[in-house]
């Protein structure tokens, strides 16, 4: 189903996209951006994970590196039946995560300093259970594969303005044509990558939800990071906007609002979300662990409860009486653990 839903996406862009190419100019624009077309698709395939984990200069990291935050991401895909991902950290201070590749055989998840030093254990394994839903569902290469047609798109609409209108490109509407290919073509793009982004939202929530087995871990992480992102500015999310949907939450400023023009639904309808999937999973979508640690034991085996430890807050941020996570009214403040810095193993440029 994700298969014939990703083809059928590619076959809308490369037909918009070659709208675009006749209304600059013609049968022979239209043709150029058929090529243009097949050359992004294969170009999106085969490197847009290279692409998207290079512009936010994220490192590559493993069980030395990065033993307990390895250790939950290998424990979750184990949990859900994926194949182990690559494991990459960013260098950035506004908690945030995002996953990227073209097939769970081929995938990677990244997540922010910042992330793993605001949230606690349980928070970054439901973080990273969101993460690994868009990796089971496909939705790596079909988010990434829109994002790179809408921005070839609003390329070609700015060629209109240089290149289209004259009689001699074979334009068939004229001016007329070049102002819909600067305007609306570009907005129909943007569209269509909002609304593939927010619907794939809701569904890796819930799918995360269960590959965790605690709705609430994710809800009060994605409360964490969406009052971390509005605070902290992500350099270089706010270089390559482009990029933006494929985080868990929105890293660029001022993008909040759960309306047209965003790229993810509103966080509190998240969460809403999640509170009633906890709800209907009763007892067993509260309990602590459910017997899994998601790598907890790979670096404490028997660390006690911490002030930001689920057992430690038995009123819980939603109104449960299980604790199932920090109290929302916390200050943020980075935390103690920073999450397999480990000081005899190999440093990354975080360190």
């Amino acid at each position: 189903m994700n298969t014939m839903r990703t083809a059928m996406l590619l076959a809308a862009m490369t037909a918009l996209f070659m709208g675009v190419g006749y209304l600059i100019g013609g049968s022979g624009g239209m043709m150029i951006a058929l090529i243009i077309a097949a050359g992004t698709n294969l170009f999106s395939y085969w490197n847009a994970d290279k692409m998207v984990l290079s512009m936010n200069h994220a490192v590559e990291v493993d069980e030395r590196s990065a033993p307990e935050f390895y250790a939950i991401v290998k424990s979750l895909a184990a949990n859900a039946g994926l194949p182990m991902p690559r494991v990459y950290l960013i260098d950035t201070d506004q908690p945030n995560a995002f996953a990227t590749g073209r097939n769970p055989q081929n995938a990677a998840v990244a997540a922010s300093t910042g992330l793993l030093q605001r949230l606690s254990h349980e928070e970054v394994a439901a973080v990273m259970a969101h993460e690994l839903a868009h990796v089971q569902h496909r939705d790596t290469l079909t988010m990434t594969i829109v994002a790179t047609f809408a921005g070839a798109i609003s390329m070609l609409g700015n060629f209109a303005f240089f290149f289209g209108g004259s009689r001699e490109n074979n334009n068939p509407l004229g001016f007329v044509g070049v102002l819909v290919a600067m305007i609306v073509a570009p907005f129909a793009a943007m569209i269509v990558q909002m609304a593939v982004s927010r619907t794939r939202e809701y569904e890796a929530d819930r799918r995360g939800a269960e590959i965790c087995g605690h709705p609430l871990w994710l809800a009060s992480a994605l409360d964490k990071i969406a009052r971390g992102a509005e605070r902290i500015r992500n350099d270089d999310a706010e270089r390559n906007p482009a990029t933006a949907h494929l985080f868990i939450i929105n890293p660029l400023s001022g993008e909040r609002m759960d309306n047209l023009f965003s790229t993810h639904p509103n966080t509190e309808n998240r969460i809403a979300a999640l509170q009633a999937m906890a709800a209907q999973m009763g007892p067993a979508g509260n309990a602590q662990t459910n017997g899994r640690d998601y790598g907890r034991e790979a670096t404490q085996q028997a660390a006690p409860p911490s002030p930001r430890h689920p057992q430690a807050d038995t009123t819980g941020p939603w109104g449960s009486a299980d604790g199932a996570g920090p109290r929302a009214d916390e200050p943020e403040q980075p935390q103690p653990n920073p999450w397999g810095r480990n000081p005899t193993g190999p440093k990354g440029p975080w360190s």
